[in-house]
């Protein structure tokens, strides 16, 4: 082989080079983005959550005023969950929101009246539907994340990942304790079973 031939192949397998360099780099920043939008959506979520606790709470605070480590335990859960710094952070605060708000629903079993209260019922319908699309938006989430993390542990990814700073992303997930909805049932109990506790007297 020539010496310009030696030449020119070394430039074509630099180029080449650089260019697989830039793609795979294209590949990863494309990964962390959708990373970044995935993790939006579980944002808004959280915050639309967040948002209607202080109305499901003062709604159920005119009928059991008295239960006031219950509603204490839920203001300090959606502070936490509000003061969440990322996914690693939200994930455990979410669940002690969760467990917070199953207290809360087993306060409100016991009013006939608050369960009859169309501003209770809207608000719980629009919190468990907003509790569904976390978890969907979890899911999509997460995926993304393994995705990318995957990338940046395989070659050549994890080449390019360690010489420009690509970190890993964290999971959003629950405790075991978190991990199951709050599912409280709100139907009738056939009558003379149902004994409901009354408010205090005033």
């Amino acid at each position: 082989m020539t010496p310009s031939l030696m030449a020119s192949a070394f430039v074509l397998a630099l180029i080449g080079s650089v260019l697989l360099v830039f793609s795979r780099f294209n590949t990863l920043v494309r990964s962390q983005k959708r990373v970044q939008e995935a993790w939006s959506g579980i944002d808004v979520q959280l915050r639309q959550r967040a948002s209607l606790i202080p109305s499901l709470v003062e709604a159920i605070r005119g009928y059991a005023e008295h239960e006031r480590e219950v509603f204490e335990e839920v203001a300090r859960a959606r502070g936490a969950l509000q003061k969440a710094g990322g996914a690693g952070q939200a994930g455990p605060a979410n669940s002690l929101l969760t467990q917070a708000l199953g207290h809360v629903f087993a306060v409100a079993e016991a009013y006939p009246q608050l369960r009859a209260s169309e501003n209770f019922m809207g608000l719980r319908t629009d919190l468990r539907d907003t509790e569904e699309k976390i978890a969907f938006a979890r899911q999509f989430y997460n995926r993304n994340v393994l995705d990318y993390n995957t990338r940046i542990d395989t070659y050549p990814d994890a080449l390019i990942a360690r010489n420009f700073n690509f970190a890993p992303a964290e999971f959003f997930g629950t405790d075991d304790d978190g991990r199951a909805e709050v599912k409280i049932s709100f139907a009738r109990q056939p009558a003379g079973t149902d004994q409901p506790a009354s408010p205090p007297a005033a």
